[in-house]
């Protein structure tokens, strides 16, 4: 059975790095094996800029780690897709369209984010763009 290909937005990435949680459950399922994580380039940039904000910067080194250190093992657990164009897709939010863009690109089964720009959508073709605790709640079923 193939594992199932997602693509997490930047604001979950850096709430499992940061703060642990639902979303880190999302990099343990990626570590374990039993899902397959998906990112680009412009994604990994507005991780490390994300990451890099001081009081994030401060939070990291408080688990030993710097924001460089966090985007490489992240970036470690991934695999880099580049899409082909980034089309207008997301109302309200020209940067979500990475997103997106990145999913498509992966072949990705689901988008997890956090935000309500890409959550208000609820799909994308055949991708489900679902929240964390739904994508946990999900992925535990398969």
């Amino acid at each position: 059975m193939p594992m199932t290909r997602i693509v997490l937005d930047t604001n979950v990435v850096v709430s499992a790095l940061v703060w642990g949680g639902t979303p880190y459950q999302l990099i343990r399922m990626a570590i374990d094996g039993d899902v397959v994580l998906h990112t680009s380039l412009a994604l990994l940039d507005e991780l490390r800029d994300v990451l890099t904000r001081p009081h994030l910067a401060a939070r990291i080194g408080q688990r030993h780690a710097s924001a460089k250190e966090a985007v490489t093992l992240y970036a470690s657990l991934t695999i880099l897709v580049s899409p082909v164009s980034v089309p207008r897709v997301v109302p309200g939010d020209a940067d979500d369209d990475h997103v997106i863009a990145a999913a498509v690109a992966a072949k990705a089964a689901l988008i997890v984010s956090g935000d309500r720009h890409l959550l208000t959508l609820r799909d994308h073709g055949t991708m489900r763009i679902v929240t964390p605790s739904e994508a946990v709640r999900l992925l535990s079923l398969i």
